[in-house]
């Protein structure tokens, strides 16, 4: 048995693993990031979803298509790195204001233009 993925072996115990990590995931959003961050707004939500697929399904087939974001021994991968990332953003603290005001029309680039019919 493989995953077809090079240096990525089998997880017999991926699905148990990622419960884990999920709720040390939910956790640590908790105990780190401000409850009004868009970021732990969104990890949270994903996670939760997540979460609520792997305890209701024991196959690791059928929570692979029902999550939809790769074969559940990348989902481990995937759930540890989230936590890394935690960590980072609590130190960075990217939902406090910018320490300076930015630049007039900074942000226009990224503005869409009025749609036309």
């Amino acid at each position: 048995v493989t995953t077809g993925i090079v240096g990525v072996p089998v997880n017999p115990a991926a699905r148990a693993q990622l419960i884990g990590l999920y709720k040390q995931t939910l956790d640590e959003l908790k105990a780190r990031i401000p409850e009004k961050a868009v970021y732990r707004q969104s990890v949270e939500a994903i996670t939760s979803y997540r979460l609520n697929i792997l305890e209701q399904n024991e196959d690791p087939s059928l929570i692979e298509k029902l999550i939809n974001a790769g074969q559940i021994e990348e989902l481990v991968g995937q759930a540890e790195d989230e936590i890394r990332l935690i960590a980072k953003m609590a130190e960075w603290k990217a939902w406090e204001p910018l320490e300076e005001p930015a630049p007039p029309r900074q942000w226009e680039y990224f503005k869409k233009a009025a749609l036309t019919e």
